[in-house]
């Protein structure tokens, strides 16, 4: 084999793994063409957190935004949700948090926080407020 043919079968080999997997550019899954937005979770006492069930491509990032309003101290609990995303970042009034995981949430006051994930593992999973059993208190989740 020349110098020349076996360039070219290097070229052949190479180029495909270093080509942009599904045109996402270089950032890969955190590209902004990946990027979705969820709509809202407001936490407020008495009130419902989501309008509908969240409906989720696995490997799509996502952002979500979570309001606390304030009227009451309120948390949110997913552990099993939370288990079958990667979370890239949560950020809470400017300050980023990179974390290895995460189970619940809590508002202690009025705030928001938006948090950055990757949908992974196919399923049907949901967060809710804990302690409730109020169908309005719960959000339910489909990764497909």
């Amino acid at each position: 084999m020349t110098l020349r043919s076996l360039a070219l079968v290097a070229t052949l080999v190479i180029a495909p793994l270093a080509a942009p997997a599904q045109g996402f550019g270089a950032a890969g899954l955190l590209s902004g063409k990946n990027k979705q937005d969820l709509p809202p979770i407001i936490l407020s006492a008495g009130e419902p957190l989501s309008e509908a069930p969240w409906v989720l491509q696995s490997g799509t990032y996502y952002e979500v935004e979570i309001q606390g309003d304030g009227s009451q101290e309120l948390a949110l609990v997913g552990p099993e949700f939370f288990r079958a995303i990667w979370i890239d970042e949560i950020v809470v009034e400017g300050l980023e948090i990179r974390p290895l995981g995460l189970d619940s949430v809590e508002f202690d006051e009025a705030g928001e926080m938006e948090i950055g994930f990757v949908a992974i593992k196919p399923g049907r999973y949901y967060i809710k407020i804990p302690g409730t059993t109020g169908e309005t208190q719960r959000l339910d989740i489909t990764i497909e």
